[in-house]
């Protein structure tokens, strides 16, 4: 009779928002095609469904953790802090649960950077474990960077306007001003958790969303200072695509994107969390209107303050939109950036987005809103050069002028041949032989089967 094999488990701990659930996921198909069984710990917010892309992973809730209403009251960061406080106990319960059901069968906890409470968990019950960064390698040089500064003087520092400006001693091109501070909380706050999350404990390795060929220099900082095998298993939407969006993608922008011309369509899309002020919304309207591209626009419900969606906007916004744009609450971002009409990617800049849109050929527009999205911005405007970053208040004609750069003059031409190269190269990395592949995916699953075996 023919031995069934038994596949060993990996526990994943994702952070419950869309841009840190999106490559976690991505992560698990990687390790389930290589023959791990994959659990996801969910908590009570920001649930992932078991779709079908997900049928053969098996979920569980982390009872009394927080809620949507807790996000709101709390924001982002506090509730950060308050997740990782009261998540610790019912987490060990999860896994003390999982043990006793399933047997000693967890090869591996893999954690979010910024659910670092699992490591309570994995110390009580000896269990190997790995953090996992989705953001870019250079953003986790700058948290750690950050991590051991002075809150007050940096302070100080960020908001003199000559020294703002100047570039950071040792991370270079970036200036204080492109430093992952955080809308979402005061800069005190926001450096103790970073020093929670580039902390990396009994961790025995570092998994990076990202590839040498964009960050060979910072992935090596990061072998260097933290001591512990740095994998670069990315770009992970390339490497394992797994649709795991938390909002409903409306589709119908596909059927609208059809009837453009090649290469004319600018795609806005600001992320799951950023906020538009309504002056910033009309002038972008009048500015995307002026360029004379068509434009199709993500508007998710909420981002607008004081409004469920856009109903509160001027008819005049209608009227500039209805004339050559498309707007949607929600996209299906990967089939939009591939398509053949879209020229330009105005962007947040969050690391998912830019990893998808470089995957793509496609250059960008950056408005960064927050943390590590300032850092991706300057990199991509000023390392990579396939960027136009709008910085300052925004105003019609900066958007026009922005938008004329990358979608009609010579100038966004060339980005997008930089843009294409740069995809050639990502792709090459992923392949077997590649860099994130052979040399990152195989050596972790490896390692892991190294220590099992032990």
């Amino acid at each position: 009779m023919e031995e069934v094999r038994v596949r060993r488990r990996i526990v994943l701990v994702p952070v419950p928002a869309q841009g840190h659930v999106t490559p976690i996921m991505q992560l698990g198909k990687a390790l389930y095609s290589k023959g791990f069984s994959i659990t996801v710990v969910l908590t009570q917010f920001n649930r992932v469904s078991s779709s079908k892309y997900f049928s053969d992973f098996h979920f569980l809730t982390i009872p009394g953790s927080l809620t949507e209403s807790d996000l709101k009251n709390l924001g982002p960061y506090m509730f950060l802090v308050k997740l990782n406080q009261i998540c610790e106990g019912s987490f060990k319960q999860c896994i003390g649960q999982l043990l006793d059901e399933q047997g000693n069968d967890i090869a591996c906890v893999v954690y979010d950077e910024y659910m670092y409470f699992s490591q309570a968990a994995v110390k009580e019950f000896q269990l190997p474990s790995v953090l996992f960064s989705t953001t870019s390698a250079t953003a986790f040089v700058c948290r750690s960077v950050l991590a051991s500064v002075n809150a007050e003087s940096f302070l100080i520092d960020m908001e003199d306007p000559e020294v703002s400006d100047k570039v950071f001693p040792g991370l270079y091109p970036l200036r204080y001003k492109d430093l992952p501070t955080s809308a979402f909380g005061p800069l005190e706050s926001v450096l103790k958790v970073y020093s929670e999350t580039v902390n990396i404990r009994t961790a025995s390795a570092v998994i990076i969303n990202s590839t040498s060929c964009l960050e060979s220099s910072s992935l090596k900082w990061l072998q260097r200072e933290l001591q512990v095998p740095v994998y670069p298993i990315g770009p992970l939407h390339i490497a394992a695509s797994a649709p795991s969006s938390l909002l409903e993608e409306d589709r119908s922008c596909i059927e609208w994107l059809n009837k453009q011309k090649l290469g004319s369509v600018i795609y806005i899309s600001l992320g799951s969390l950023a906020l538009m002020e309504t002056k910033d919304v009309l002038e972008m309207a009048w500015g995307l209107s002026n360029s004379n591209q068509p434009f199709l626009w993500v508007i998710r419900p909420g981002s607008i303050p004081a409004s469920e969606w856009i109903e509160s906007l001027p008819e005049e916004f209608s009227r500039l939109v209805s004339e050559r744009g498309y707007i949607v609450k929600w996209a299906p971002q990967m089939e939009v950036l591939r398509h053949p009409a879209v020229g330009g990617f105005w962007s947040h800049c969050g690391w998912n987005s830019t990893l998808e849109s470089i995957g793509e050929g496609v250059p960008m527009i950056c408005r960064p809103y927050t943390g590590d999205q300032k850092v991706n911005a300057r990199y991509l405007e000023r390392v990579w050069r396939i960027g136009v970053q709008l910085e300052g208040e925004l105003d019609k004609g900066t958007v026009e002028r922005a938008v004329v750069r990358l979608i009609v003059d010579e100038e966004g031409a060339e980005m997008r041949k930089r843009a294409i190269d740069l995809k050639e190269k990502l792709e090459a990395s992923v392949r077997n032989g590649g860099s994130s592949c052979s040399s990152s995916l195989e050596d972790f699953v490896n390692s892991l089967k190294m220590k099992n075996s032990m």
